[in-house]
């Protein structure tokens, strides 16, 4: 899974062996569940809660609400919410028998999973810096509940982002998952002008060519562009070396589930400089 001659190529690897999507260097796999699942819950809450609010305090609010599935930082929120539990489902199963049902789909789907992955650490990063950065001018919010709403979706989606580079195992991304990256990316562009044409709005206003004209909208697409790329590079770097320093410096390989026919492993310590397990290949 690590050839980056084909974006289609699956591998034929074992997969994920020593299971780094559900478990920690630091936590224990019901501890790691634990934090997965509330994450997960607290962003789909949030989501919820916003589209009720919104439908109810509004006189379009329900139009809003709608109209909320084509921004960017929406649906990347609905990605955190979605990752986390689905992720709190595969390491709840495997700190309850020691196998996660990931290990029984089918390979494109374990693929999927880890490009899913990939996006979780990479695009909140996206959605805070251009949003902080480009789209807010301030001054703060009049009501709280503004305020917590966007903390929450243009901030905390990169503290979630952060937890999920730090305390899992996983290995760093697959450097095809990039060029994945960026065809999401154009994909959502695209979406962003199919709004505008069906629905006469623009999601962000740098979109719009007849503001700044068409070559502000070009430099601005190659910002994010470059914003992306940079963040991906900056990403795969932490997850290597978070990787390094636990596993090659400290000599912390995981904390474990319960195996069969084995002695439970809370958490496996080897000389400095051992050699470790592969991973995901």
């Amino acid at each position: 899974m690590r050839s980056c001659g084909n974006p289609f190529a699956l591998g034929t690897g074992l997969w994920d062996p020593s299971h780094r999507f559900e478990t920690s260097w630091l936590l224990s796999p019901w501890l790691l569940f634990a934090c997965r699942f509330l994450i997960g819950t607290y962003a789909l809450v949030t989501r919820l809660f916003l589209i009720g609010y919104t439908c109810t305090h509004d006189g379009d609010g329900c139009t809003q609400a709608k109209q909320s599935f084509s921004y960017f930082t929406i649906l990347t929120f609905w990605g955190i919410a979605f990752y986390f539990l689905v992720a709190a489902f595969h390491t709840f199963f495997y700190a309850l028998r020691g196998r996660s049902p990931l290990e029984s789909f089918p390979r494109f789907l374990q693929a999927l999973h880890s490009l899913f992955y990939t996006t979780i650490v990479t695009y909140p990063f996206l959605v805070t810096i251009v949003y902080w950065v480009v789209l807010f001018r301030g001054p703060w919010f009049d009501t709280e509940i503004d305020g917590w709403s966007n903390v929450t979706q243009h901030g905390l989606n990169s503290a979630f982002a952060l937890f999920e580079i730090f305390i899992p195992r996983t290995e760093p991304m697959l450097w095809i998952h990039l060029l994945w990256v960026l065809i999401m990316l154009a994909a959502y562009l695209g979406l962003a002008y199919l709004t505008y044409a069906t629905q006469g709005f623009y999601v962000y206003s740098f979109l719009d060519p007849t503001r700044d004209g068409r070559g502000m909208v070009a430099a601005y697409a190659f910002g994010i562009l470059a914003a992306i790329l940079i963040i991906f590079c900056i990403v795969y770097g932490l997850i290597w070396v978070r990787k390094w320093f636990t596993e090659k410096k400290l000599g912390m390989d995981g904390k474990f589930a319960h195996q069969r026919n084995s002695r439970p492993v809370e958490m496996s310590v080897r000389p400095k400089g051992g050699r470790g397990d592969a991973g995901m290949v």
